[in-house]
């Protein structure tokens, strides 16, 4: 790949408000094309056998609002649309039996895109479940309106949002599980530490039905790690999701807890830093990737060219299929995610922009769509001998949402401005002890 120097006018020209309604909207299709009509369930990936991901029909809801905002369908029949999916849901089987769709409230990570049933004997996902809650809850908030149907959008989010015992989904712990199966009870892991499980906990300690206390929240950040990475002070953790995913609806910027404030910033400063950092290990590139540099970067949870150890320029390398990628400790193996970068656009713009547009020389597909492909190895490729890229073949209902959302965020922070009106998660940002800004 030729190197794209900082100083290159094209690279560091603003992208103009079309440019970034083209790549919302083709990414936006996604959650059109891929949506059963009947029921609102959204397909995991573009293989046409793939499951409904419970996160995507999430992601999905949470996008409506853009839709209405950017004239793509008009409020009267967008609100049918959530309607529908949110009823939908809300009749779902729940219940301890295997086939289920759920139990106590959550549900399994993987559904039968025409029944809404269980496949694959998949987990009950809890941070799964918490991505559609927040979705439900960004339409029941946008819905405002005194008409039958925006009333019954309100009535459906919250009572899915609503009917999850949070306390249960503690399995008599301090802390949240990742999940649950009928078949052998709770996974043996919690959520610990700094990650997407940030939104999972304000979710849980803002329900007004089966809330989790406050010690859960505690207990949550007992184990952050602070560090210094490459002369930067920051919360650390290593995919680029982990600090992406919960400020798609929470607004960050100046609202701290008490973590944040004996650090004296923000979870929004916070991801600006991670953001950086990424970049930073792309630039030095420690393990010699192909490709790797100031504006091509992006290590999250992604596709990739499968599980293989080869020979590449006389180098053993280990490459993974779907795996969270992380930066500066890895696990790294020539990955790199656009989507991941496109998420990022509301804390370092700066950085973003040329590297969206070096990714749009790379013919990754911005324009087409879907927008970008999520993930490409150029090392893989090189392995191959043709020295093309190893692209994912396909487009994962969990990368559009953080894109669109994101760039709306950027464009005119909708997604924010709502959920600050969403109750809930009001209630559960100061029960997290978070104070100041907008709160």
């Amino acid at each position: 790949m030729t190197k794209l120097l900082a100083t290159d006018p094209e690279l560091n020209r603003l992208p103009t408000d079309e440019d970034l309604a083209r790549l919302q909207f083709t990414t936006l299709l996604y959650y059109l094309h891929c949506t059963n009509p009947e029921n609102g369930l959204v397909r995991d990936k573009t293989d046409p056998d793939a499951p409904a991901s419970i996160a995507a029909v999430g992601m999905a809801l949470a996008t409506i609002p853009v839709l209405v905002e950017r004239g793509i369908i008009i409020r009267k029949f967008a609100v049918k649309i959530a309607r529908m999916r949110l009823k939908f849901l809300l009749e779902c089987p729940q219940g301890p039996e295997p086939d289920a769709s759920g139990y106590k409230g959550f549900f399994y990570h993987f559904l039968d895109i025409e029944t809404g049933r269980r496949v694959w004997e998949c987990e009950l996902s809890t941070i799964d479940t918490a991505f559609l809650f927040a979705g439900a809850l960004t339409v029941a908030a946008y819905f405002d309106r005194d008409t039958e149907d925006e009333r019954e959008v309100r009535r459906l989010g919250n009572a899915l949002y609503e009917r999850a015992d949070w306390v249960w989904a503690c399995d008599n712990g301090r802390t949240l599980t990742h999940g649950w199966r009928p078949e052998k009870g709770f996974i043996p892991f919690r959520w610990r530490g700094y990650d997407e499980g940030l939104l999972l906990y304000i979710l849980g300690l803002g329900s007004p039905t089966h809330p989790l206390p406050p010690e859960a929240y505690r207990s949550y950040t007992e184990s952050y790690e602070w560090r210094n990475i490459y002369g930067r002070e920051l919360l650390y953790s290593g995919p680029l999701f982990t600090h992406q995913l919960s400020h798609m609806w929470i607004d960050f910027r100046g609202i701290r807890d008490e973590f944040m404030r004996d650090h004296d910033s923000d979870y929004f400063h916070n991801s600006r830093q991670a953001t950086f950092v990424q970049q930073e290990y792309a630039i030095r590139n420690p393990m010699d990737f192909a490709g790797y540099g100031e504006y091509c970067w992006g290590f999250t949870a992604s596709d990739g060219p499968g599980w293989f150890k080869r020979d590449v320029a006389g180098v053993e390398v280990e490459f993974f299929d779907y795996l969270a990628r992380g930066a500066p400790f890895g696990p790294d193996d020539g990955t790199v995610a656009p989507w991941a970068v496109v998420a990022s656009l509301p804390f370092a713009p700066e950085i973003v922009i040329p590297t969206l547009r070096n990714f749009a020389r790379m013919n990754l597909g911005m324009t087409r769509l879907y927008g970008f492909k999520p993930s490409f190895n150029r090392t893989f490729g090189e392995q191959n001998g043709d020295g093309e890229p190893w692209v994912s073949p396909y487009h994962f209902g969990i990368d559009q949402g953080p894109v669109v959302l994101m760039i709306e965020n950027y464009r005119t922070g909708l997604l924010w401005d709502i959920i600050r009106r969403c109750k809930p998660i009001v209630v559960g940002l100061r029960k997290a002890g978070f104070t100041g800004g907008w709160l």
